[in-house]
């Protein structure tokens, strides 16, 4: 969305409390020129752990961080997700100064390519050293420290993506394992828990234009929680932020996918479970998707909307064509006509 429409929609929508969708960071994507197609854009996901539950160790190298990086932003992805401590269930925290050292120089290299980073953290002295690197948006992972990021994002004109879960990853207690009855509308409760923490980002000062949405699919939620968060994400597009979907790999999509008493798939093999769960987001309304195989998604989004502009253009071609007279025997209405 360009600066003029932007301005436009501003002026048809007064800001209050809820925001008007502008969408900085969309913007910030589009203006930097790395998205010439509408719909949703693709945060590659780069962890720089040991213990990640889906590829942890495999980028803890710097040279072999940047190099996936640098790929997957050929393969489509607008942003580079950077992360030093593990979000699986159960995890154990990891101090800012241990984060610090395995995130080493690979977003300043980033930053030097013109790559747009995000970090992926919790911890406010981890993201002040990202965004000391060239990192522009902080992802949080938990509620609480929404007023403390709030500041610090307001303060250096970053972006906050801030993600609903209940607390923090140890007290997960495993993938998919929260009971049914944890929420009652699990639409209604996430929005209402979001929007209590987004309100302490925002009195911190964030403007609610730089303040991103994050369902936390997976998180304190079970299958059915996180598939039905995802038939229902329009409803929570609707409240006006950008929103950020990361099915990427999650246990629910092997839930979903698998056959009953069969065992469930491991993450590398989720990719057809992702790619379904992240069209569902996609047209439903989310702005970006948080996505390890950014290549096959990309293609699948391609093909989506190839698929999406032909059927528009049937629809036009069907609704200007003039539609032929029903002949009607005499006497008989031109009802009877169009039965006969």
């Amino acid at each position: 969305m360009r600066r003029a429409e932007r301005a436009m929609r501003v002026a048809m929508n007064p800001p209050g409390w809820y925001p008007v969708g502008v969408g900085l960071l969309r913007s910030l994507v589009d203006d930097r020129g790395e998205s010439a197609s509408p719909g949703a854009l693709l945060m590659g996901v780069l962890n720089r752990t040991p213990d990640s539950f889906s590829d942890g160790g495999d980028y803890v190298d710097d040279a072999r961080a940047v190099e996936r990086a640098l790929a997957m932003v050929e393969e489509g992805a607008s942003i580079i997700d950077v992360g030093a401590e593990s979000t699986r269930p159960g995890a154990l925290p990891i101090s800012a100064p241990e984060q610090i050292a395995r995130l080493g120089s690979a977003i300043r290299h980033l930053s030097d390519a013109k790559v747009l980073v995000s970090i992926d953290t919790s911890s406010l002295e981890v993201a002040r050293f990202a965004l000391d690197q060239g990192a522009r948006i902080i992802n949080s992972v938990e509620l609480a420290p929404a007023e403390a990021l709030g500041r610090l994002a307001a303060e250096r004109g970053a972006w906050l993506v801030l993600m609903h879960s209940r607390g923090s990853m140890t007290s997960m207690a495993g993938f998919s394992s929260t009971p049914d009855d944890a929420y009652g509308d699990v639409v209604a409760d996430v929005w209402s828990e979001w929007r209590s923490a987004a309100q302490r980002a925002l009195d911190a000062g964030l403007g609610p234009d730089r303040l991103l949405f994050d369902p936390g699919l997976g998180f304190h939620k079970n299958a059915r929680h996180s598939l039905t968060l995802c038939a229902r994400l329009a409803e929570l597009a609707r409240e006006g932020f950008e929103i950020v979907a990361g099915p990427s790999r999650k246990s629910f999509v092997a839930i979903a996918a698998g056959a009953s008493g069969t065992a469930r798939v491991p993450p590398s093999e989720r990719l057809g479970g992702t790619i379904a769960a992240c069209l569902a987001c996609a047209r439903a309304g989310a702005s970006f998707l948080r996505v390890h195989d950014v290549a096959a998604v990309a293609q699948a989004l391609r093909v989506q909307r190839a698929l999406d502009e032909v059927a528009l253009i049937d629809v036009e071609r069907s609704s200007a064509t003039p539609k032929p007279a029903v002949a009607t025997t005499p006497g008989a209405s031109p009802e009877e006509g169009a039965r006969a």
